[in-house]
């Protein structure tokens, strides 16, 4: 029944930011005193340490924008490619209705004798050529890479 304290996510760590007034403006000599050095060299290893930090974090924000670019990129590769499949299955949906529609038809035919034979050759003539646009797309789709992720 005792409440357990939970520790909260530690902030990353983040260098002071330079003074905004300096007073005491110092060198490594001309006429710095021996203990006036470490004070210098303090200062200056913090603000080699401070624009580390910064080359640090402008290089995971480059790095990220990167990804979200590459996440951008293979959403909508995949998106052309599944807009891509889905007119080939709707192509091939419409192709078989239409087949089942020209059978209808034949029997119909084949019950009603009298009807051009020339009506039947021109439905031919458009199969055949439906056949090779199709067969055409497939050697289109072989030269595509389907897995979009490792580009």
């Amino acid at each position: 029944e005792k409440t357990v304290p939970i520790p909260e996510k530690l902030n990353e760590w983040a260098p002071r930011p330079p003074p905004e007034f300096v007073r005491d403006v110092m060198g490594s000599s001309a006429g710095a005193g021996s203990g006036e050095f470490h004070v210098y060299r303090h200062l200056r290893r913090r603000e080699y340490q401070r624009q580390d930090f910064m080359d640090a974090m402008a290089e995971k924000q480059r790095l990220d924008e990167e990804f979200q670019k590459k996440l951008e990129r293979n959403k909508l590769i995949a998106e052309e490619q599944t807009a891509k499949r889905r007119r080939k299955r709707q192509k091939l949906k419409e192709k078989k209705l239409q087949a089942k529609k020209n059978k209808l038809e034949q029997k119909k035919q084949e019950k009603e004798p009298g009807q051009s034979q020339e009506r039947a050759s021109s439905e031919d003539e458009e199969e055949e050529e439906e056949d090779s646009k199709e067969e055409e797309e497939k050697e289109d789709d072989a030269e595509e890479p389907s897995f979009v992720m490792g580009r």
